[in-house]
């Protein structure tokens, strides 16, 4: 796993090997200022920072199976049912867990 002073020296990396970069002002296309080329190497740096650290939740949520299957999974074990909808989703549950794993 990186630094966050690793990924920062990613950004500016990535972002001077953009240059030149562009924005819109008033229908009209202007190159960055050095404080724009400065903000955007923060910004990067900051994101990449959040993907590291923070990106294995949104990976989860994507994965995991839905309230739904939960719901009815659980009410059919709590009623004396079949478990094998239970069991399928807590394989599936842990799958999705050990496939993203919170970093350390």
């Amino acid at each position: 796993m990186a630094t966050k002073e690793e990924l920062q020296a990613q950004a500016d990396q990535e972002i001077e090997d953009a240059k030149p970069l562009y924005k819109q002002v008033n229908s009209e296309k202007i190159e960055f200022t050095d404080d724009d080329y400065a903000q955007a190497k923060i910004d990067l740096g900051n994101k990449k920072w959040n993907d590291q650290q923070f990106g294995y939740i949104q990976a989860r949520q994507e994965q995991y199976p839905t309230m739904i299957e939960f719901v009815e999974a659980y009410t059919e074990k709590e009623i004396g049912g079949d478990s094998t909808k239970w069991d399928a989703y807590v394989v599936a549950y842990n799958k999705v867990r050990n496939d993203n794993p919170k970093p350390s």
